[in-house]
């Protein structure tokens, strides 16, 4: 049966247009066509970010790594899935005022004030910034695990979005404990948390050396992490006068 497009008046059969490529069948705008777009278009929520979710709390390593291996249909890709969360919780923060720097602003040594408002302002890119440090700590502690920088880089963006999910579901407890000293207890909790979370996360991803020598490695991982980051801050803080 022949067709006309409805976008470049095109006659054609089939099911795409030869000439545009737009689909034949077009479905009339409804409430359910607008929520299935918001659906596949915005967050996958169809066949994405429900279930990277879902594995990212029941079986994160096993997920990501079959996620490398070639296993994707389902799952959301991991860059996006750092800015869906990262823009998320960056929204809750804004909203509703948190402060997390209110000890450091008393440090005469250091002015933190524009740090503090680049990264608030763009904390879906400094949440991405710190994905290649943890990468270099991942790297060379797993070098021999068959896996390449860049799947590592894989592994740390999936670890990152954890990370997000958490502080996500502690904000109540964010917002309930802002402006007093006790956001601090909240957010050494929320760390810790993070922690396990790499731990647990590392256990099931190289499920092929001892559990005992997956753990230690991941704290040395995590030592060159937070060593390349200070390096990096302090290096960033002389360069710009702040120190």
């Amino acid at each position: 049966m022949e067709i006309i497009c409805k976008n470049c008046n095109n006659k054609f059969t089939g099911k795409y247009c030869n000439n545009c490529g737009q689909t034949a069948d077009t479905h009339p705008i409804t409430t359910s066509y607008l929520w299935h777009d918001i659906e596949h278009s915005l967050l996958h929520f169809d066949r994405g970010i429900i279930h990277s979710f879902r594995e990212l709390f029941t079986r994160p390593g096993h997920s990501v790594r079959e996620f490398i291996e070639g296993k994707r249909v389902k799952h959301f890709k991991p860059l996006s899935l750092v800015v869906v969360t990262a823009s998320l919780y960056a929204f809750l923060y804004h909203y509703f005022d948190i402060n997390i720097f209110q000890n450091v602003d008393k440090n005469p040594d250091v002015d933190l004030s524009d740090f503090k408002k680049w990264t608030t302002d763009h904390f879906s890119w400094f949440t991405i910034l710190t994905i290649p440090i943890y990468t270099i700590g991942t790297y060379v502690c797993f070098r021999k695990q068959g896996y390449n920088f860049v799947e590592y880089f894989v592994l740390n963006t999936f670890k990152a979005s954890q990370r997000l999910l958490i502080q996500i579901t502690a904000f109540p407890f964010l917002y309930y404990y802002n402006g007093t000293p006790k956001i601090n207890t909240v957010l050494n909790v929320v760390y810790v948390m993070g922690l396990i979370l790499i731990f647990w996360t590392n256990i099931q991803f190289f499920n092929k050396i001892p559990r005992i020598k997956v753990i230690l490695l991941s704290v040395l991982s995590h030592i060159i992490f937070l060593i390349c980051f200070m390096v990096l801050l302090i290096l960033f803080f002389t360069l710009t006068g702040k120190i």
